[in-house]
């Protein structure tokens, strides 16, 4: 299990750095300038504004503090909505914030909105590099988990195999359901031989697909604060997108080598599904092994897989059923 230590050490409290810059909403630049030439705090990128009790009124990044006419309040050009931080928020939240709103540091506060200090740039930088790391190696199946990790590559080969098969053999009866479409449409196959040269190609080409979209759901899981709904509908979008393109050179291509409208139609139309699919399904699959509490390691691969590969001949099946094959 995880340590109560590894849980603090995803809290923005753990990053926090107490010397920032601070001034009064009435302070003017020019005066603020010169005080923070003469203290020099750990955090200069952004200069705090606060109030009585150390409320946090707003945001002066160092670049308007420079800009700013030395007479003038900082409280005329700080920013109030600028994006704050609670202590006890987690850190990728916070690094994604700062991406989203494309600042360098943030404040931080507490519950009642006093300053607390802020997140310099280094911290946000490492929290980057750590939670995409991590959200790699969770997509490989290495989790905190180190002892668990270690054992899925350390184990004698037999226990390894035994966790290993169940999700092969799940996986080889998954794939008669594909042998039985196939066994299904004989007759098509038998009366019409090369509407079975395009099946490789097809299995290929929605597995590549749904590899990509495996990828891209570990950069979006690690950076972006949506859901997996948001996740997957831009994913099947994008799908249907690619799927487009293929399935449009697909029918030139068919069309140029076998001068059949039927067959190209069909090829082009049954790669634009089963790319819509693929897609979805490279984000899905993980992400519930994951939800189920089963290691991605032993079950992701495989699944995903069988079940694109399954579907991806049953959707070119019933598309050559509607164009009459």
């Amino acid at each position: 299990m995880e340590s109560s230590s590894s849980t603090y050490r995803e809290r923005v409290a753990d990053h926090v750095v107490a010397d920032v810059a601070r001034a009064r909403a009435e302070e003017t630049a020019g005066s603020v300038r010169a005080r923070l030439a003469a203290e020099r705090p750990a955090c200069v990128e952004i200069i705090a504004i606060v109030g009585p009790h150390g409320m946090l009124a707003g945001v002066v990044g160092v670049g308007k503090l420079f800009a700013t006419p030395e007479g003038s309040p900082l409280g005329e050009v700080m920013d109030a909505d600028y994006p704050r931080v609670h202590a006890d928020d987690d850190q990728e939240r916070a690094a994604s914030l700062a991406l989203h709103h494309e600042v360098d540091a943030l404040p931080v506060i507490d519950a009642k909105g006093a300053l607390l200090g802020a997140m310099p740039p280094q911290a946000l930088l490492q929290v980057l590099r750590r939670e995409h790391v991590e959200d790699l190696h969770r997509f490989a199946g290495i989790t905190r988990e180190a002892a668990r990790a270690r054992h899925a590559i350390e184990d004698p080969p037999l226990r390894r195999a035994r966790h290993r098969l169940p999700w092969l053999v799940a996986g080889l009866g998954a794939s008669g359901l594909a042998t039985a479409a196939m066994a299904g449409f004989e007759t098509v196959i038998q009366a019409h031989v090369a509407v079975a040269f395009f099946v490789p190609a097809l299995v290929y080409l929605a597995d590549a697909i749904g590899t990509q979209s495996e990828a891209i759901a570990v950069r979006g899981l690690s950076l972006s604060r949506r859901g997996i709904a948001h996740l997957v509908s831009g994913e099947l979008r994008t799908g249907v997108l690619i799927g487009a393109v293929l399935g449009s050179a697909a029918f030139v291509i068919v069309m140029a080598l076998w001068r059949d409208a039927r067959l190209a139609g069909a090829v082009g139309t049954a790669l634009f599904c089963s790319g819509a699919i693929a897609s979805s399904l490279g984000i899905v699959i993980p992400w519930w092994l994951a939800r189920m509490k089963v290691d991605p390691a032993y079950g992701s691969g495989p699944m995903a897989t069988v079940v694109q590969d399954t579907l991806t001949i049953i959707v070119y099946l019933a598309v050559l059923r509607a164009f009459r094959f």
